[in-house]
């Protein structure tokens, strides 16, 4: 991604992001002071994150990125940290207002602050075409979010964890039957068997 300027996004040290999935629904909102493409690349190739470890969040479910870089290099350090935790918790309000279930999948949510102005996000589409259709088939997606799951079910139960945890496993199963439902409508109803 690009700016106005023709300066890469992802090179912007200081940022918040958002993921979304293929409904075009919040997913999950993180910040960045090492460089908004290396997070969030992080992210999505499985290395060393704590919510794809956790089985909070599955790379394959995001489908766009909104990024809001920001330009903090003129404050000192705590001022930055403050800033990042603001942007943060207005991103995270403007997305639960956007989500149709009021929840994104974050273990715990920012920090609450006093919100601020956010400067003009950034979004792109990182599925190719080619695979678009096949990622977003809704079987498929059901089959992954059950996985994930109970992936994340297992995890809860062979550890003491948060109830931010088992907050996200909860957001998950109504994601899950969301989905499934909009898939039944898919198909007409069965006609009733005769046993005449």
């Amino acid at each position: 991604m690009l700016d106005e300027k023709g300066n890469s996004i992802g090179s912007c040290q200081w940022g918040v992001y958002a993921f979304y999935d293929y409904d075009g629904e919040p997913i999950y909102v993180g910040q960045t002071y090492e460089g908004l493409r290396s997070r969030i690349g992080r992210h999505l190739t499985n290395q060393r994150t704590d919510a794809v470890a956790m089985n909070v969040l599955d790379p394959f479910e995001v489908a766009e990125i909104r990024a809001w870089p920001l330009d903090l290099s003129n404050l000192s350090k705590d001022e930055q940290r403050e800033q990042l935790d603001r942007a943060e918790f207005t991103v995270f309000q403007k997305v639960i207002a956007e989500s149709k279930l009021n929840a994104v999948l974050n273990e715990k949510p920012p920090r609450p602050t006093t919100p601020t102005e956010l400067p003009k996000s950034y979004a792109k589409r990182i599925i190719p075409d080619d695979i678009f259709p096949a990622r977003i088939h809704p079987d498929i997606r059901i089959a992954r979010r059950a996985n994930t799951i109970a992936s994340l079910a297992r995890v809860i139960s062979e550890r003491k964890v948060s109830k931010g945890l088992r907050h996200t496993l909860l957001t998950q199963a109504r994601r899950l039957e969301r989905l499934a439902a909009q898939r039944l409508k898919d198909f007409p109803d069965d006609e009733a068997e005769s046993f005449e």
